[in-house]
């Protein structure tokens, strides 16, 4: 989807946008003495998207080093008189691509396909896009050829030709104070008040004129629910309107959940009485409903395809109420619970009685043997790859049998996998997975594993708003990745710093809570509904690429066992990838 273009024209940029989505609020265009700015999404504030475009104008038109990008959901073009900058925030929610050489850009947009073309395909980028499941959005590879990727926090510089002068890479995430010192340091209580209000701001600042809160029952969702529901409450601060969004499952695993959702609604309307509930019947949905289309329309292959069939009845019943903005919960398991590779921190600096000590609080938490925490966050973290091997010589006999997140699914080709880099794709999923301190790297990884993003931006022109997840902010994640393990851990109570940060006002069912129902019943579901189709999908296809990169018939068996309940998550995750794939290259197939 194109919301903005910038090409050049007797050797002068020329910067047009969508008419339609800067209707609807979805780009912004401003103009001063410095020069103009368009802006997708939003920056600084939802609520006042001109004043954050004018404020991105300001900020980046002094002399010297770009500063840091602010806080927002935004990608940006700035033209001066002098230069032009590509921009996108931290989070990277809005996708911004140039085409051009190592030199020279001669087009910028918010859509790859638009800059590039459907028979100049890049085979790097399939390699890199099978071999985990953060691997899209953090790295410089898009499908096309010559196209290339605009990464989040990142600033690119051109002259007013076009000339690339500069790149200044993704910062280090900003800390919002001091490291905080275990011993005689901040409690649990100082640490929840840090939270709640980092919390709170996040939040605020997401919130549009009218503002949906996706609520499921669960702590995160409610969580959010709860302090956007405080803002409107405030008066001044607040959405005009808020929507609570939820889908309702009557029958299967799902319907357990709905008491905690009946709790969820009725504690956030008695903040905010005026606040709609928005309940969705979702009993006749189930993954791969639409598979094909829901796959095939996006401008890059969408991985989380499988699952657009539920976030699309939401999305729709929030646009015809005419939202502008809608909040998740997002993010909050990696982010606001303790962070597990702590126990690899330990081992790493010799302390293995201490290691040993806290991994046996950590199984006893997480209801796990000592064996599985040790392998999970210490053993795989430090060698990912050969552990991964190792798996699935033991666990093999079956094509799921084993499979893990970075190694080579048996139905990619050996040859295809050679030839194109796919070892070198895994080292690179794996480092950024884990890195030299993976106690460090959960946090980066988390903002690309947490969010089903592709679809909100694939839909965002017909419903008006973009999804943004408060707990991926930069300021919680820096708070929370500055507190030690024995402020925010604490066996069997995931999330307690969270828990304690909200305990004013999350309802007791809820902020007891341990564990929600999976969406396994649902996945089910769809593949016993739609496995037939998939395999047709599969053994048609045409794209040249298809039958260079799989065997066809492996990946068939995949699908067979993924239905029988085969494998867990990470093997039916690189299932629905290479499914996504498929169904992305017959469309541009038949685009072509």
């Amino acid at each position: 989807m194109e919301a903005l273009r910038l090409e050049w024209a007797g050797g002068a940029p020329v910067l047009r946008t969508a008419d339609g989505m800067a209707r609807q609020g979805l780009v912004t265009t401003v103009r001063s003495p410095a020069g103009t700015a368009a802006v997708v999404g939003w920056a600084g504030s939802a609520r006042d998207r001109e004043a954050g475009a004018l404020g991105l104008l300001a900020a980046f038109a002094r002399p010297g080093p770009a500063p840091p990008p602010p806080a927002g959901d935004y990608a940006a073009v700035l033209v001066y008189r002098d230069r032009v900058l590509l921009i996108r925030d931290e989070q990277a929610r809005v996708p911004l691509f140039f085409r051009g050489s190592a030199d020279r850009v001669n087009a910028v947009s918010t859509s790859a396909s638009g800059l590039g073309s459907a028979t100049g395909l890049d085979p790097r980028y399939f390699c890199r896009y099978l071999s985990g499941n953060t691997a899209q959005p953090h790295t410089e590879l898009t499908p096309f050829t010559g196209v290339h990727r605009v990464l989040g926090g990142q600033v690119v510089e051109l002259s007013r030709t076009g000339r690339v002068r500069g790149l200044t890479p993704p910062p280090v995430h900003r800390v919002t104070g001091p490291p905080v010192r275990p011993a005689g340091g901040a409690t649990r209580a100082e640490a929840a008040r840090e939270l709640r209000t980092v919390l709170e701001n996040a939040v605020r600042r997401r919130m549009g004129a009218a503002t949906a809160c996706h609520v499921s029952g669960g702590t995160d969702s409610t969580s959010v629910a709860l302090l956007a529901a405080r803002a409107l409450a405030g008066g001044r601060d607040g959405p005009e309107r808020l929507v609570l969004l939820a889908g309702r499952f009557s029958r299967g695993e799902l319907a357990a959940e709905r008491p905690f959702l009946d709790i969820a609604v009725e504690e956030i309307r008695r903040h905010a009485p005026a606040a709609r509930a928005l309940i969705v019947d979702a009993d006749d949905v189930a993954d791969f409903d639409d598979f094909e289309q829901h796959a095939g329309e996006a401008d890059e292959p969408h991985p989380h395809a499988f699952r657009a069939p539920f976030w699309s009845r939401l999305h729709t019943a929030a646009a015809e109420l005419g939202c502008d903005t809608l909040l998740t919960g997002c993010g909050a398991d990696p982010v606001a619970d303790a962070n597990p590779f702590l126990l690899h921190r330990l081992a790493r600096t010799g302390r293995l009685r201490e290691m040993t000590r806290q991994a046996r609080a950590w199984a006893v938490g997480s209801e796990r043997g000592l064996r599985d925490v040790v392998h999970a966050y210490v053993v795989q973290p430090a060698l990912p790859l050969a552990t991964e091997r190792v798996t699935a010589l033991v666990r093999g006999g079956t094509v799921l049998g084993g499979l893990g997140t970075f190694s080579r699914p048996p139905w990619l080709r050996p040859g295809f996998a050679r030839a194109h880099g796919y070892r070198e794709a895994g080292v690179a999923e794996s480092r950024f997975a884990f890195g030299s301190r993976p106690e460090r790297s959960l946090y980066d990884a988390a903002n690309y594993l947490a969010a089903p993003d592709p679809l909100s931006w694939q839909r965002a022109q017909r419903d008006g708003f973009l999804l943004s997840h408060p707990f991926l902010d930069p300021e919680v994640i820096a708070t929370m990745r500055r507190l030690p393990a024995a402020v925010t851990f604490e066996p069997g109570r995931p999330k307690a710093v969270l828990r304690a940060a909200m305990t004013d006002l999350l309802p007791a069912p809820i902020a007891g809570r341990a564990v929600k129902v999976p969406f396994d019943d649902l996945y089910a579901r769809g593949l016993r509904a739609h496995g037939d189709e998939l395999l047709a999908l599969c053994r048609s296809a045409r794209h040249p690429l298809v039958e260079e990169m799989f065997d066809v018939e492996t990946l068939c068996r995949a699908v067979l066992e993924a239905r029988l309940g085969t494998g867990d998550s990470y093997a039916w995750d690189r299932v629905n990838r290479s499914l996504a794939l498929v169904a992305w290259l017959e469309r541009l197939n038949a685009g072509s």
